[in-house]
């Protein structure tokens, strides 16, 4: 075998054995030893290094369980679900998931949705930029134009199902690592999270709101929206499609064309 070959070989050993956490005896310290040698030092570095990206990307969840109990969960993802993304940005995208099915490291059925809190608000944070809808940009829209008409959302909106009312605790806990929070309610709900501006924002929606945002997201048109709320038994479902509009463009949902 060439050098090049015998090289590109022990690369490839080389990034197997820091992934799987493997110490590679015999080719970085002295075999039967039990030492990895140099290569230890890069093994440790790459878990602090997902872990310290984890802790980044769950903020909330890291103070809400602390900094042990953490540390075994990152350590318990990093080792069963490895990322599959170039950028170091992305790890932890299926944590949430991850800690569902681990009873082991969930204390409280909550934390699932604490943790996909966090996830969307960073989403939402790293999202594109687009100018949001005004009042304004309406004014001009003919009657006949109505029905037809689709609403864009903002690429940073992210709509969550919880089953728990976490959102309290979450905004404790994110203005005050200290603080002390009552044990969330079980309370299904839709949990919108965006980014207007520079800073995320995020509130509940009743369930016909985030039915008509759902619609909205897959190309709806406004008559179509207003047919989805008379579906649902609504008397005026014109009106309060209006409504939603108006909502939505004050909170700035909506994105402009």
């Amino acid at each position: 075998m060439s050098a090049a070959g015998t090289l590109v070989e022990l690369q490839q050993r080389c990034q197997q054995a820091i992934l799987d956490g493997n110490p590679l005896p015999g080719l970085f310290a002295a075999e039967g030893s039990g030492s990895s040698g140099g290569f230890g030092i890069y093994l440790q570095a790459y878990r602090a290094r997902l872990t310290a990206a984890l802790q980044d990307n769950y903020p909330v969840l890291l103070r809400a369980i602390g900094d042990d109990a953490f540390a075994a969960l990152a350590d318990a993802y990093i080792a069963r679900r490895p990322s599959h993304f170039r950028s170091i940005r992305w790890v932890g995208d299926c944590l949430a998931d991850f800690l569902a099915c681990s009873p082991e490291h969930l204390a409280h059925p909550s934390l699932v949705d604490l943790a996909r809190m966090d996830w969307a608000t960073r989403a939402a944070f790293d999202a594109a930029d687009a100018e949001a809808l005004c009042v304004t940009d309406l004014a001009t829209l003919r009657a006949e134009d109505w029905p037809q008409r689709r609403f864009g959302l903002l690429p940073s909106l992210q709509m969550l199902r919880l089953d728990w009312q976490v959102e309290p605790t979450w905004k404790s806990l994110d203005a005050d690592p200290l603080a002390s929070c009552d044990e969330p309610q079980f309370l299904p709900h839709v949990l919108l999270v965006w980014r207007p501006q520079l800073e995320c924002r995020w509130r509940s929606a009743p369930a016909l709101e985030a039915s008509v945002l759902e619609a909205l997201s897959t190309g709806a048109s406004f008559a179509a929206c207003c047919d989805l709320i008379a579906d649902s038994g609504d008397a005026e479902p014109a009106a309060t499609a209006a409504g939603f509009l108006q909502s939505w463009i004050a909170d700035g949902l909506l994105a402009r064309d």
